[in-house]
């Protein structure tokens, strides 16, 4: 199967010796611009928000993105490409290939920074409590990607997936169609199991089973740490030395926090059970507002004169013992 190559640096509108900061202030723009909730065309707004979700995936990990510019090096010349040798993670030189379909990353993805791999039991064995014959065989378990939105991870879904299999030395393929629920609270780095989904068993012995790998999309204005919600609160130097209330957004609603006088840059403000699910206990992680003091780039002539009388009256001296 060959892939359109992907430019992630077109896709978010940045050089391509662009710096980490760079690329993450790019993708914030945009996400905020195509993110679904805030779009007015949400269907064209749920593919482009996919798509700079992946550039973003790739171009903000140093791996990926040493990768990718490898690959890229004479992307200009190239019109497809093909899969690389040896993506199955089999060990068997004739291997299915597996590609999705509903996962939310791109054929290009899949093919070069996740590749659905099979593994399991090997070719002459079986899986546990499976009572088969010489010619029955369990069929391999399938692994890959699903991209999951916050929005999803906190209210749970139910995504329709395909999954084909090519059988490299006849070329014939086999699509299966199905539902994957995504449970309220599942956390970046989980598997979902989806039983009976994986390759095909032989004669008399079951299919094997998928697992996806859930991968938290990436939020304008939002990140995780396990079940815990953080947002960088962006305040101005006076909210900070003198105290302010400020609405703040979270997943489900804006709250008011109350800045304390002389809040420091990085302080954590936290909101208990304002995070995603914890499972089905009921509870929730919590949620936290990290303080980002913010300077004005630009000032005019009669702030510059505040400035400077601030400057002239203030005993303070951050550098002093």
């Amino acid at each position: 199967m060959s892939v359109e190559f992907k430019d992630y640096y077109e896709t978010l509108g940045v050089p391509r010796d662009a710096t980490t900061a760079d690329i993450k202030k790019a993708f914030r723009k945009l996400a905020r611009k195509y993110h679904p909730d805030v779009a007015e065309d949400k269907q064209t707004a749920e593919a482009k928000f996919k798509e700079i979700n992946e550039a973003n995936e790739v171009l903000t990990d140093p791996e990926k993105r040493k990768k990718y510019d490898t690959l890229g090096a004479d992307w200009q010349n190239a019109g497809s490409y093909g899969p690389p040798p040896g993506r199955q993670s089999s060990g068997q030189p004739n291997a299915q290939e597996f590609n999705f379909g509903g996962t939310g990353f791109s054929d290009f993805f899949e093919q070069y920074f996740s590749g659905a791999s099979r593994y399991g039991f090997p070719e002459t064995g079986f899986g546990p409590d499976v009572q088969a014959g010489p010619r029955d065989r369990r069929g391999s378990d399938v692994e890959g990607d699903i991209l999951v939105t916050l929005e999803e991870a906190m209210h749970g879904a139910t995504r329709p997936l395909s999954l084909q299999m090519t059988d490299p030395q006849t070329g014939k393929s086999e699509i299966q169609s199905f539902q994957v629920r995504i449970p309220p609270g599942i956390l970046d780095g989980k598997r979902i199991r989806v039983p009976g989904q994986g390759e095909p068993g032989r004669g008399s012995a079951p299919a094997g089973d998928l697992y996806l790998r859930v991968r938290h999309a990436a939020h304008p204005d939002f990140s995780t740490q396990g079940s815990d919600l953080y947002h960088e609160l962006n305040v101005t130097p006076w909210e900070a030395v003198l105290g302010a209330e400020i609405s703040v957004p979270t997943l489900d609603g804006n709250v008011k926090l109350r800045l304390q006088p002389g809040t420091e840059n990085g302080q954590q403000l936290r909101v208990r059970g304002r995070g995603l699910p914890k499972g089905k206990t009921g509870e929730r992680g919590d949620f936290y507002a990290v303080i980002a003091v913010q300077l004005p780039s630009k000032i005019n002539d009669e702030e510059r004169e505040l400035w400077q009388k601030l400057r002239d009256k203030s005993n303070f001296n951050p550098r002093s013992a």
